[in-house]
């Protein structure tokens, strides 16, 4: 008594199906999918920090740093083969 049986939720199931079809159905579920999915998201935006300035600079010198080491490398290489035919020419 008081609580709602396994045949009763069976059969409230089966009259919304009747009302309104699958297709509304599957509409509504993706609907109401979407709207969760974009909560979460908007609730996960506000908990993150933006970032602050000085991690903005620190961002930009390591950036820069990386720049200048990638511009070195090819230089490193193009000595390399130099010696190498050097050595075979000695």
């Amino acid at each position: 008594m008081g609580g709602i049986s396994i045949w009763q939720l069976l059969i409230i199931a089966v009259i919304v199906v009747l009302l309104f079809g699958t297709n509304k159905l599957r509409t509504l579920g993706s609907d109401l999918g979407a709207s969760i999915k974009g909560f979460k998201k908007a609730i996960g935006d506000e908990t993150q920090t933006p970032p602050t300035d000085a991690d903005k600079t620190s961002n930009d010198a390591d950036f820069a740093k990386s720049i200048t080491e990638k511009q070195q490398q090819p230089v490193a290489k193009a000595e390399e083969p130099t010696k190498s035919h050097d050595k075979e020419q000695g």
